[in-house]
């Protein structure tokens, strides 16, 4: 699969991603937030919580479960990377924050069938 096929199913995914949020109650605050550290995919809230959520989308398991992407490095980027994203934006800091990771396996892009798995507060302190 080419790269730009890859970019298009991971932006699909974090759509899909967005839509299951706000049909939970979350409102989307920033997508796509750029760090030293890496990208965050989304950052929401909810009753107060801040929630930075990795989203992890594969079109098969020829390599693993998606949320089998997400490794001890890929968390300790999140962690620096929220931790970055609340020194940004002080108007946020006094609230509780969570990582959270939602893995989409595509099972037909034919007729866009998928299984999405929400794992909240998926990463803590390393």
């Amino acid at each position: 699969m080419t790269m730009k096929h890859n970019q298009s199913i991971g932006k699909w995914g974090e759509e899909l991603a967005a839509q299951y949020l706000e049909q939970k109650g979350y409102s989307i605050i920033f997508r796509n937030w750029k760090s030293p550290y890496g990208e965050l995919d989304l950052i929401a809230k909810k009753d107060g919580t801040i929630t930075i959520v990795e989203v992890k989308t594969r079109t098969g398991k020829n390599f693993g479960w998606p949320e089998e992407a997400v490794t001890s490095l890929k968390q300790e980027h999140l962690m620096n990377a929220g931790m970055f994203f609340l020194d940004e934006h002080p108007e946020f800091s006094e609230q509780h924050w969570q990582i959270d990771v939602i893995a989409i396996l595509i099972e037909s892009l034919i007729d866009r069938s998928y299984q999405l798995k929400h794992y909240e507060n998926a990463v803590t302190s390393i």
